[in-house]
């Protein structure tokens, strides 16, 4: 950790400040609501204890559905330039490892105090939209309220009882049984307007390290679920909201981009492959077209697909912006408006944004300035992609461990990277990444080879392979 710039012990200063905070409730204050009443409930991880958003909709005489996201107001108790705030700042960004995590704020806070934890009366920003029944968001609104937890869900088991594959024991009441069907219809309408707008439906293979009972480590994909793509489309659609919410009332933000893709002939020329003409210049409709019909066609190896757009489209990143500005916009979700606000236990740049909106809010002045937001932009972009670095070390860790047995052994891979410093593939199954050390001459990113495993160093996360055969071109 401290080789990738983060904190991972939590300075004396802030230990003494966190032993100190109140528990962050008390009279309700003029101009907060209270919905505490409202059936909300939390779809997170299992093991999830720093939860920062809640949900609950509501069918309307006219058919719309509203829908209320509240996000855990971290701002009350981590007060701007102190201690606290200034080492969430220095990390940006909690650390997830599979196997230990690095919380940006301390646990006291982000599991408790900040936390919107089962049957806690909590402070939350609440943002609202109403929803059509063409899955069109007629009108937003964010406020400030007081919420209750009334269920605490996980993604596997929701998104099994929503397949009609499992129960719901952890769902005590009928009520909330009937909110999350109505979220999840909800969810799917928002879904299908975001693709007729050119949003990206991806379905990438992810891996993450994980203890074993033995206290082995190994490497397990981490399946999406219907309940995870469910919080999935309200948080952009909150996200959405927030920005042009902020932008409305005349208030800087920090934008969370994806830019045009700098390699979309490589994405044209794999569509080429396969039959598909995309414009020479990046077109996100298109693209979403293109990506629509290979899932219909072809839903075996979509994610492999999937897998080599996302590389070529590139990581998003952070970026200040000013009222009546027109920004960079996001390429995935085909929006010029998309911020970041959802998780502020989770990111720094959606601490500053909850700050930037109770300022709006209050009718006061930003309480940073243009200079600062883009120092912020810039850092929280930096400490994320050292994030990135930090769990593929150790995923990659424990993969050559698991892999070091194999070695010699025949692999189908799909290469995701060429650059200057190598070309990098990740097998079909296992879903391991390693570096092609042999006969990686004319591969680009898309191409499947064949690749046999050379050797494993579990210290330093290398897996080491040659290819069988040159499969550059291949589809």
């Amino acid at each position: 950790m401290l080789d990738n710039g983060f904190i991972p012990d939590v300075p004396a200063e802030v230990a003494a400040e966190v032993a100190a905070a109140a528990e962050p409730n008390g009279p309700i204050a003029g101009g907060v609501r209270d919905l505490r009443d409202l059936p909300w409930s939390s779809i997170d991880n299992d093991s999830s204890r720093d939860l920062d958003q809640l949900e609950v909709a509501e069918k309307l005489p006219d058919g719309t559905v509203r829908v209320r996201v509240a996000i855990a107001d971290v701002d009350k108790t981590v007060l701007k330039d102190s201690a606290t705030d200034r080492f969430a700042s220095a990390n940006s960004t909690s650390v997830y490892t599979g196997i230990v995590t690095y919380p940006m704020l301390p646990d006291r806070l982000s599991t408790d105090l900040t936390s919107l934890g089962l049957e806690n009366d909590r402070a939350s920003v609440v943002v609202e939209f109403i929803v059509a029944d063409d899955g069109s968001i007629r009108s937003h609104d964010v406020y400030m309220a007081r919420v209750r937890n009334q269920a605490k869900l996980a993604y596997d088991n929701v998104g099994a009882w929503l397949d009609g594959k499992a129960s719901l024991p952890e769902c005590g009441t009928q009520a909330i049984q009937d909110q999350i069907r109505l979220q999840d219809s909800v969810a799917q309408s928002l879904r299908a307007v975001r693709a007729r707008n050119g949003a990206l439906d991806l379905e990438t293979i992810e891996a993450q390290s994980v203890v074993l009972p033995d206290n082995s480590v190994d490497i397990q994909l981490v399946q999406k679920t219907r309940a995870s793509r469910l919080i999935e489309d309200f948080m952009i659609a909150a996200n959405v909201a927030m920005a042009q919410f902020l932008d409305e009332h005349g208030s800087p933000t920090i934008r969370r981009i994806v830019r045009s893709p700098e390699r979309w002939n490589r994405i044209v020329a794999l569509a080429a492959k396969l039959g598909t003409t995309l414009p020479d210049q990046p077109d996100s409709s298109a693209l979403s077209a293109f990506l629509v019909d290979r899932l219909k066609t072809d839903p075996d190896h979509f994610a492999d697909l999937s897998l080599s757009v996302v590389k070529l489209i590139g990581p998003g990143e952070y970026a200040a912006h000013q009222p009546g500005e027109t920004d960079v916009g996001h390429f995935g979700l085909a929006t010029n408006d998309y911020t970041h606000s959802t998780a502020p236990n989770r990111r720094y740049a959606d601490l500053v944004t909850q700050r930037l909106l109770k300022a709006a809010l209050a009718g006061k002045p930003s309480p940073y300035s243009r200079e600062e937001l883009t120092a912020i932009a810039a850092h929280c972009t930096e400490r994320e992609d050292a994030a990135r670095k930090v769990e593929r070390q150790v995923r990659k860790s424990a993969a050559a461990v698991s892999m070091s047995r194999r070695v010699g052994e025949v692999f189908d891979a799909l290469v995701t990277g060429v650059n200057r410093n190598g070309t990098f593939v990740r097998l079909i199954h296992p879903p391991v990444e390693g570096r092609v050390m042999r006969g990686e001459e004319g591969m680009d990113v898309g191409d499947k080879i064949r690749v046999r495993l050379l050797s494993t160093d579990p210290g330093r996360g290398f897996i080491d392979f040659a290819a069988e055969h040159n499969g550059a071109g291949s589809s």
